[in-house]
């Protein structure tokens, strides 16, 4: 199992570097050429998420990535330092109970649907840091954030979300195929 573990100052300005080393690590590990773009995508949405909730907590600490790549499957986290509550996601589980589910995406993801399409995790979820320094989220609009959840999993099949008082991590993984070497 090769991983390759990338450490950032919590900037907007670094999220593109991630989604780009996330990019390349993803083609070498044997991801279909056809998903890389959705693995940019998700990686950068992730990130921001991460660094939009460094920022409104005032953490100095550095966001993680780690690109791992296993036999069968290339996975990545990215983890964050930020204190969670509770939010609700419309039509999918994200959080400390386990994989998402999104009726959204005809249940592809596996798991069970909550009948009213929402459901209960962990995670206070802000805006994302897209060029912009995000403002303290008053507690009533802290389910702006959300949307950053949303696309990831819609984007990705395999995605975990867990959080707790000591930050959060999101899983991703994609199938590979044999990898290409150069």
């Amino acid at each position: 199992m090769a991983t390759v573990e990338l450490l950032f100052s919590a900037l907007p300005e670094h999220v593109r570097t991630a989604r780009l080393v996330a990019a390349a690590v993803a083609r070498r590990a044997g991801v279909d050429e056809a998903v890389l773009d959705e693995v940019r995508l998700a990686v950068g949405e992730a990130c921001t998420r991460a660094v939009g909730l460094h920022m409104s907590h005032g953490l100095h600490t550095p966001v993680r990535v780690s690109l791992i790549e296993d036999e069968k499957k290339f996975s990545i986290e990215v983890g964050d330092d930020a204190p969670h509550r509770r939010f609700s996601l419309p039509g999918g589980t994200l959080g400390a109970s386990g994989p998402a589910t999104a009726e959204a995406n005809g249940g592809r993801n596996g798991g069970a649907a909550v009948g009213s399409g929402l459901v209960e995790a962990e995670g206070a979820l802000l805006p994302g840091a897209r060029g912009e320094i995000p403002e303290p989220v008053p507690e009533e609009d802290e389910g702006d954030g959300e949307m950053g959840l949303a696309v990831i999993s819609g984007l990705v099949d395999d995605v975990e979300v867990t959080t707790d008082e000591n930050g959060g991590l999101i899983r991703m993984s994609w199938p590979t195929t044999e990898p290409v070497l150069p």
